[in-house]
């Protein structure tokens, strides 16, 4: 199988601004000790602090899918319910 990225970004509403930011560095943390993630980059914009710019790698199908699967489940999923994703996938 082929590699998984992930590019885009996130628009985080102000009522979530700071549970957010709060919770990234654990995010990135645990993403980055997952089976197969190659890159895993969320960093705020420079010009807009309610947007987040991602950028992720995964070696296939299935450690993306893993990856998603914990995400769902995880403070993070809880603290992003409300964003706005602006993905693409390849």
């Amino acid at each position: 199988m082929s590699k998984v990225i992930l590019q885009g970004h996130i628009i985080v509403p102000a009522s979530d601004l700071a549970r957010v930011t709060n919770e990234l560095a654990n995010h990135i943390t645990l993403t980055k000790a997952e089976h197969g993630c190659l890159i895993f980059k969320v960093a705020v914009d420079r010009q807009n602090p309610h947007k987040f710019n991602v950028y992720e790698e995964f070696v296939n199908q299935a450690a993306f899918d893993n990856h998603q699967q914990r995400v769902k489940q995880s403070t993070w999923g809880q603290v992003t319910q409300n964003v706005n994703r602006h993905y693409a996938i390849t």
